[in-house]
């Protein structure tokens, strides 16, 4: 476990590549790494049973994962899997992809698909229950377009779910957390090294999109830097039923 994980260090400390399309740098930045990828991810990316447990879809309900990965998150479904009729995961990363496909042969998912596309430009051939993305927002260059094709995704009503890194804008929203000024640019810089940019954008725009459901922003340890914690959020959203649809009471804790 340890040399495993030292290898995924060392990946880490040389960090993304710069050049290259999108599709190209997280090929290369992965691919070395892909067969430890949740054992190291387990212990860094907290939060994901719990938002995939609180996703309120309906039974024989479709759902999309953008930036599905390895497909590690669809086994939070637990029982619940084979309540939905499918399960699509969205990636950019052929050596990720390769993980999931195994993963769903493992399991025998004959409901889940996996999918090699880019999450502003995906689109189903019909409109889902719940589209959500489980620290891939922060990894995706055009965040805005990959929550505005998300929610194009949905139905009326349909439910968008993230859960990822973040830092507060320095005054943000009513009943949101306040982060100081070394959390506020401590973590971009540490994370953007990887190709992982925590923004203070990313949240007040959900919200501003959808109807707000729950939210939750917490603190989270991080492998080999202790004393340290990085903030985190998970929010459920819903896709105004029809313009003009005032917002939801959002729940906060």
């Amino acid at each position: 476990m340890i040399g495993a994980d030292f290898a995924i260090l060392r990946q880490l400390l040389r960090g993304q590549p710069r050049g290259g399309d999108h599709r190209r740098r997280l090929e290369l930045f992965y691919r070395p790494q892909a067969h430890a990828y949740d054992r190291f991810r387990e212990r860094l990316l907290h939060g994901r049973r719990e938002l995939i447990d609180a996703l309120p879809i309906p039974a024989g309900g479709a759902v999309i994962e953008l930036g599905g990965g390895t497909g590690r998150n669809v086994e939070f479904f637990g029982d619940r899997l084979a309540l939905l009729d499918s399960v699509t995961l969205v990636d950019l990363c052929p050596a990720l992809l390769a993980q999931a496909l195994a993963r769903c042969q493992r399991h025998g998912w004959q409901q889940v698909r996996c999918i090699e596309a880019d999450a502003t430009r995906f689109g189903p051939e019909a409109p889902v229950d719940c589209v959500y993305l489980s620290y891939a927002l922060t990894m995706i260059p055009d965040w805005f377009a990959a929550i505005d094709n998300a929610l194009a995704m949905l139905k009326p009503g349909g439910v968008i779910g993230v859960v990822d890194f973040y830092v507060a804008r320095k005054h943000p929203p009513p009943g949101c957390v306040e982060h100081g000024v070394f959390t506020r640019h401590f973590w971009p810089l540490w994370f953007g090294h990887d190709g992982v940019h925590p923004n203070p954008d990313h949240l007040p725009y959900l919200m501003a999109r959808t109807l707000p459901l729950s939210l939750h922003e917490g603190m989270a340890k991080v492998p080999y830097l202790p004393g340290l914690r990085t903030p985190y959020y998970r929010y459920i959203g819903r896709k105004p039923f029809s313009p003009g649809t005032g917002p939801h009471q959002t729940t906060v804790g």
